[in-house]
């Protein structure tokens, strides 16, 4: 392993990192619970339409993204390897509800452009907090 592997000591806003880390994480485990306990008739017709058009199985993905997101960021927290292999799983999560977007047509002809790109925005967050806990295992701060 070169230098750059060495363990290192724990930076100063390692703990703020994952601690908005763990926040970011659980608004697709809120977001996923709220689609599951909203009734349709009580949106507007184009969110009831785009509401519809969701198969249950992006929703569930979009749930298992929250769910591993929270479990691997409080394992961030508690400094345990195993964060960097859940955040795998939430990384996956959302890579399948992203592809559904555009796997699923009716969905993809419902969405404005700032829709997709907000859905951008919310892969690169658990792209970059997947890396950040790669990095962290790389540097030794997980035991």
């Amino acid at each position: 392993m070169g230098e750059r592997f060495t363990p290192r000591p724990l930076a100063r806003w390692y703990m703020p990192a994952t601690v908005v880390s763990l926040l970011l994480l659980a608004l697709p485990l809120i977001g996923a619970a709220i689609h599951l306990t909203t009734d349709p008739t009580t949106l507007p017709l184009d969110e009831r339409a785009r509401y519809q058009a969701e198969p249950l199985w992006m929703v569930l993905a979009f749930g298992l993204t929250g769910l591993a997101g929270v479990v691997g960021g409080l394992l961030l927290i508690l400094r345990r390897r195993p964060a960097e292999p859940v955040l795998l799983v939430a990384l996956i999560g959302i890579a399948a509800w992203f592809a559904g977007l555009f796997v699923n047509g009716p969905l993809r002809d419902l969405l404005s452009t700032g829709e997709i790109a907000l859905a951008v925005v919310v892969v690169a967050i658990v792209w970059t907090i997947f890396g950040f806990a790669r990095r962290s295992r790389q540097r030794g701060w997980l035991r």
